[in-house]
């Protein structure tokens, strides 16, 4: 009897805290962009992006000051490199979510980290996740004779910040041996140099009101600083595949919150696109090699 109880399994709190931790991330970040999406019809899709950047950057380098780290020329430009793909990435999905819903955007910049996945696929498993990756976005796009009622040119933003983030993950991979609090926020201010003109062009000095400006520091607080920072807590515990599999239900997470918070209601063809995306991402990490990295962060 007693050799049976100590051979059962024991809770693991830490763990638990982990799943917590990522669970509360993708929570933050779809109701933090949600909530930035609200701003819009104020200030516009670039300056509450420029907001987001802009704060975020200020935030990240309060807190890790990477200036007192010594870092070489090649770094600097690589590190720099990362953060413009970081800031066209939040830039072109705040552009697609003036006409897309947000589970919908969710799903389709989700081409970018699957593309990267995918890239070296071998195995036959590998191969009916594009499959099925495919078959979700044919389902968004609109290549068909239907009328999926989604705008164009929001769904060539998607697009973009798809690709944007295929390029973060893979810029970011090259910055393993650097600290990640200096990688980050630098390339979070190399992001704000290049994404806060274009806010400040297009949302003039209304971006000085002070309440718009406590608006647009509580979705970068959001949308940002807690999921990065719960994020770090949970890959402390986290398998690459396990963190890769639950970030997989990030659409699903943005098709909810949209619901419940924008008033976003999709059709049934697009719950089951976003399905196939979800389905898509968490097969590949399923597949994956334990070796091999989960995309990182998206938008």
């Amino acid at each position: 009897m007693s050799s049976s109880l100590s051979t059962r399994p024991r809770f693991d709190v830490q763990l638990a805290a982990a799943y917590a931790a990522l669970i509360g991330s993708i929570t933050a970040f779809c109701v933090g962009t949600s909530f930035a999406k609200r701003l819009f019809p104020l200030v516009g899709a670039e300056a509450t992006s420029a907001y987001r950047v802009g704060f975020a950057a200020l935030i990240l380098l309060t807190v890790w000051r990477p200036w007192r780290g010594r870092i070489t020329r090649a770094d600097l430009f690589a590190t720099m490199r990362y953060g413009a793909a970081m800031g066209m990435m939040n830039l072109c999905f705040y552009m697609a979510l003036r006409t897309i819903p947000l589970g919908l955007a969710i799903a389709i910049e989700f081409s970018g980290p699957l593309a990267v996945s995918l890239l070296h696929a071998r195995r036959p498993a590998h191969f009916a996740m594009v499959g099925l990756a495919v078959a979700g976005l044919a389902l968004l796009l609109p290549i068909g004779p239907g009328d999926h009622g989604l705008d164009p040119v929001g769904i060539m933003f998607a697009l973009g910040a798809g690709l944007c983030w295929a390029l973060y993950i893979l810029f970011g991979k090259r910055l393993g041996h650097l600290p990640g609090g200096q990688s980050v926020s630098i390339g979070m201010a190399t992001a704000a140099l290049i994404v806060v003109p274009i806010g400040i062009h297009q949302g003039g000095l209304a971006l000085l009101d002070p309440r718009l400006m406590a608006l647009g520091l509580g979705a970068a607080i959001l949308s940002s600083a807690i999921p990065y920072s719960l994020e770090m807590v949970a890959l402390k515990r986290l398998s690459h595949n396990s963190f890769g599999i639950f970030l997989s239900l990030e659409p699903a997470a943005g098709a909810l919150a949209g619901v419940a918070l924008l008033g976003e209601h999709l059709t049934a063809l697009q719950w089951l696109a976003v399905l196939l995306v979800v389905m898509a991402s968490a097969g590949t990490m399923l597949s994956a090699e334990p070796s091999e990295a989960p995309p990182s962060a998206g938008s």
